[in-house]
């Protein structure tokens, strides 16, 4: 029977939050986990992947780790527009939650990677971010830390020289599968039958969201668990100004540089122009220029600020950008177009969307 690890946040520890095991419970509102068979999961492969995953000395000044970006007391985020590295460099991106990151198909806000696996690798040779040169630094501390190689052998049953980043990356998914959050008010009123556990202002909202806000075309409900999106890429204009007047030559250049074989994930977050491309920057097709992946919206009153860039601040902000319908640019999505919310209804949406929040986050 598949093993469903589920992080129960109740228990505040040393800044960390304290990780429980249960068998088939699921979180209500929540599908189950997709774990890949090339890595199951098992508790003692996510306690080292925890290990891993907040340890500093994966950096080439010694300052940043995966929880310095996604730190579980800010909601796995950094709560900056733009996410920091070493030496405080700033990136070109707003770090995305971890939580519920398992149900996406694809990783980062272009998708540039497919799974948690590969995704996980990518900071660490990042300038911006980690810093390093190569992976072998990350392997050369393992191997030359007092408990890291017991706990490869324990796990995985290699020896200190057998130990690559490959089994790096696979303890860090494993505990990334664990970050998951349901049973929010939302889904105690709709998938738990308790019409007593929102709002009546967010029970008006949820209406909102599914109609004349039309949220749920690209976030979404189904009818036994909502991970609220598409898991596909959009163009909301958000940026695209950045670009605009200068994009064929903008994306010329990042053509030839890519067909180079430049590295994309060093591109996106050390050049501006180079991070408001989207979608485009992986699939190099100008119909998937300024798209951006569909991020979930649980808990999102703990992931601000908002949007691929950071830009804004408030859940009002987003409700009214979106209102507006977006920013107008020449490959804005046809289905982002003006809502003409009320007041009311744009209040509605917000009290919707608090109602999201998961009890282990709830400040």
């Amino acid at each position: 029977m598949r093993l469903i690890i589920l992080l129960m946040l109740c228990i505040v520890t040393s800044g960390w939050f304290e990780l429980a095991f249960a068998g088939d419970k699921q979180p209500l509102g929540l599908p189950p986990v997709p774990i890949p068979e090339a890595n199951p999961q098992s508790p003692e492969k996510v306690a080292l992947g925890k290990q891993l995953y907040e340890d500093k000395r994966f950096s080439s000044d010694g300052t940043v780790s995966c929880s310095t970006c996604h730190d579980p007391l800010k909601g796995f985020t950094d709560h900056l527009p733009v996410s920091e590295g070493v030496g405080k460099q700033k990136g070109t991106r707003n770090a995305p939650t971890v939580i519920n990151a398992a149900y996406y198909t694809s990783q980062f806000w272009d998708g540039r990677r497919p799974d948690l696996e590969s995704q996980s690798k990518d900071p660490l040779l990042n300038p911006i971010e980690h810093g390093l040169k190569d992976h072998g630094f990350v392997i050369n501390v393992i191997r030359d830390d007092a408990s890291y190689p017991a706990s490869f052998k324990e796990v995985f049953g290699v020896t200190p020289e057998q130990i690559t980043i490959d089994h790096v990356a696979l303890a860090i998914a494993s505990f990334e599968r664990t970050v998951i959050a349901g049973d929010s008010p939302f889904d105690r009123y709709l998938y738990g039958g308790d019409k007593t556990a929102m709002s009546e202002s967010a029970i008006r909202g949820l209406d909102v969201f599914r109609n004349n806000g039309r949220c749920a075309d690209c976030h979404k409900i189904d009818p036994k668990s909502a991970i609220f999106t598409d898991n596909k890429f959009h163009n909301l204009g958000v940026g695209f100004k950045r670009i605009e007047a200068n994009m064929f030559d903008i994306v010329e250049k990042f053509r030839i540089a890519k067909n180079e074989g430049n590295n994309i994930d060093e591109n996106v977050l050390t050049n501006a122009e180079a991070s408001e491309l989207g979608r485009f920057a992986v699939t190099l097709d100008t119909q998937d220029l300024g798209r951006f992946k569909t991020s979930t919206i649980r808990n999102i009153t703990v992931t601000g600020p908002f949007m691929h860039d950071g830009s804004q601040k408030t859940l009002e902000e987003v409700v009214d950008f979106y209102n507006q319908g977006g920013e107008k640019n020449p490959v804005l999505d046809s289905g982002i177009r003006p809502l003409n919310l009320t007041d009311q209804e744009k209040k509605d949406l917000v009290e919707f969307m608090k109602a999201l929040t998961s009890p282990q986050f709830v400040m």
